[in-house]
This record gives structure tokens, C-alpha cells and sequence, in this order.
């Protein structure tokens, strides 16, 4: 056994609980819409978070959510996504407060959202062209 100060096991210590996100944006956008899709039944939207100040909404969480779905995986855990709540989805999957409201507020869903169409979205969304790309499907009516 090796004898360390306390500021040296301090600092090993910083550096095993500090995640290293190994995976690009992409893929774990990808990944959460392969999890979406294997959730199966619905899902519930995120009530109302465009009326939330930037606290509520960072902080908003529910159950059987998206961010319940992504956060039940080990992976993206490991990678680095630290809680359920919409906060920590937003930094992790790098995703702006209006991208969120886009894709998971219950406003754009009428009541019926489910894992398949929310991963169709998510794929759309983490192909390129982030929120455009998301609305000119819903324009040229490929939603899922």
C-alpha cells in the first residue's frame, strides 16, 4: 500500500468523481433515442417549462419522463450525465433551454408522446441542424 498526504488523496480523489465524457454530442443524443425506442408505451411530457424561471426549469424533474429514461442508463451516467433533472440533460446533452422546450414540453405533443416518436425527434435534432431541422419536419409533416 502506498502512503499518500491528504492533499494527495484529495486530488486522486478529484480525479475518479470527475466524469470524462468520452462520447460526442451526437452519439449521446443517439443513444438516448436508442433508449427512447426501446422504453416502449408512453412517456410524460414536461409540463409547461417555457413559464419556469431559469432555477425551476434547471431544476424541473418527473416521473416517467425522457430525462428519467436517460438518466436509468448506466452508460450515459458513467459518461457523465449527473441527475434526472432538466438541467442536468440540458449540459449534458448540450442542448439549449429552447431546444428542450422544442423537443419535450407537453405543448408540442397534445397529450400522446412516446419513446419512438420522441427518439425520431432526437435523431432529427442530433443530425445537424439542431432545432431547424426539427421544425422543418414538423412542417413537412415527417414527425413521429
Amino acid at each position: 500500500m502506498k502512503h499518500q498526504s491528504p492533499e494527495q488523496l484529495r486530488e486522486a480523489a478529484a480525479l475518479v468523481a470527475t466524469p470524462v465524457t468520452t462520447m460526442t454530442r451526437k452519439e449521446r443524443i443517439e443513444r438516448w433515442a436508442d433508449l427512447l425506442d426501446a422504453h416502449g408505451g408512453s412517456l410524460e411530457a414536461l409540463r409547461r417549462i417555457e413559464y419556469l424561471s431559469d432555477a425551476e426549469r434547471r431544476g424541473y424533474r418527473g416521473n416517467n419522463t425522457p430525462l428519467d429514461v436517460a438518466y436509468a442508463d448506466p452508460v450515459l451516467r458513467r459518461d457523465g450525465l449527473k441527475g434526472n433533472t432538466l438541467g442536468d440533460s440540458m449540459d449534458y446533452f448540450e442542448m439549449s433551454a429552447e431546444d428542450a422546450h422544442h423537443l419535450l414540453c407537453d405543448c408540442h405533443y397534445m397529450g400522446s408522446l412516446t419513446g419512438h416518436g420522441l427518439a425520431a425527434r432526437l435523431r432529427r435534432y442530433a443530425g445537424g441542424g439542431g432545432m431547424m431541422a426539427w421544425a422543418s419536419s414538423v412542417f413537412s409533416g415527417h414527425t413521429a
